[in-house]
């Protein structure tokens, strides 16, 4: 509700949503105080059974004592006795409730431990840094397909851009040539190795990474920029925001570089979180370059002052990038067009482009949006 509030009061629907949350608040409540109603009568009827226990010394051994059987002595011997072993059984009844919700947890952490760790050697020798995907099928959970017969390879030394309209699975084909899932079917390899026989946190060693969607931690940016390499000193890590157009935004902050950025960076706008996100990347500096919507968030000019970092970033190396701006991949070497989860076309953009298919309709048509006035 926090998230979505300036949203719902925008559209008028804070009364009808407070309403549901009201219902919704109101089951909650029957709930809990049903399972805790249920726990007590339990509790309960067991406190009632003990007591009982010790009741039933009490009168047994009076009587025995007015017959004569037993001595007082005996009497407070097995009152002693009896309440000594009642204590615990009662405490541990109180704490009953309570060990009746640990089973929710325990499956849950049960359900965790058993995920298949992925692992792999760890002791490998690449041949190059060449992305191959060779007749890749992939789905989640055994879904519908969300990847179908995927066949292309990224060249070490060029840019690999992969284009399509949103939801094809052009983000999918990043995270599995990082090894983020195993494919369903086929293999996709690094220079020659099949990932799915490496030890994925050795494997992305090789990977520098930018995602659209950026994580940061509430941390100041030296740290959030240093999670690229732990190792890297505090010059390392300016020098890296400079390349990413970070240091003028930075230098504004009341800490500079050392200024807390809030959990997932709440005190930056869009654009200075993918900023500090690519900062990383070049921070790193990986033989291996996946760049998902890098520049989404910029503007015209910053977008060219980063393209210009990226160049340097990506010398000699493997890229695969994915944008919606056709500018951004107009130099690639390689375009990867994907449509409904299969590779439509491929080629470099002159190519494409005289094929008069999917990319030259896509970039006719981001040239009419631009032309589109108000």
């Amino acid at each position: 509700m926090i998230e979505s509030v300036r949203d719902l009061k925008s559209y008028n629907y804070e009364k009808e949503y407070l309403s549901k949350m009201s219902g919704l608040t109101s089951r909650i409540e029957r709930s809990r105080i049903k399972s805790e109603l249920m726990a007590s009568a339990g509790v309960i009827t067991g406190n009632v059974v003990l007591k009982l226990g010790i009741v039933s010394v009490i009168l047994t051994g009076s009587y025995l004592i007015m017959n004569g059987q037993v001595s007082i002595y005996t009497l407070l011997i097995f009152l002693i006795a009896s309440a000594s072993i009642y204590a615990p059984v009662e405490n541990g009844l109180m704490f009953l409730s309570e060990i009746l919700m640990m089973d929710i947890k325990i499956d849950r952490t049960k359900e965790i431990e058993s995920l298949v760790v992925e692992g792999g050697k760890t002791d490998y020798t690449l041949d190059g840094y060449d992305v191959e995907f060779d007749s890749v099928d992939f789905n989640y959970d055994d879904l519908k397909d969300v990847l179908t017969d995927i066949n292309f390879t990224a060249h070490q030394g060029e840019v690999t851009a992969l284009v399509g309209p949103s939801g094809v699975g052009k983000s999918t084909v990043s995270k599995l040539a990082a090894r983020f899932w195993d494919p369903v079917s086929g293999t996709v390899s690094l220079g020659g190795e099949d990932l799915s026989k490496l030890d994925s946190e050795k494997l992305l060693e090789n990977f520098s990474i930018v995602f659209q969607d950026v994580i940061l931690f509430n941390n100041s940016i030296m740290e959030n920029i240093r999670v690229g390499r732990k190792d890297a000193t505090d010059e390392e890590v300016i020098e890296a925001a400079k390349l990413a157009e970070c240091d003028e935004f930075v230098q504004k902050l009341p800490d500079g570089y050392h200024t807390n950025i809030g959990e997932n960076g709440e005190l930056l706008s869009g654009g200075q979180r993918q900023r500090i996100s690519i900062a990383r990347a070049l921070l790193k500096d990986a033989n291996v370059i996946l760049l998902d919507e890098a520049t989404s968030f910029l503007d015209v000019e910053n977008e060219t002052k980063i393209q210009r970092a990226l160049s340097q970033l990506i010398k000699n190396k493997t890229v695969i990038i994915i944008a919606h701006r056709m500018r951004t991949i107009a130099n690639a070497d390689k375009i990867v067009v994907l449509d409904d989860g299969k590779i439509a076309e491929q080629g470099s953009p002159d190519e494409l482009i005289a094929r008069d298919g999917l990319f030259k309709r896509m970039v006719e048509l981001q040239k009419l949006s631009g032309e589109w006035e108000i």
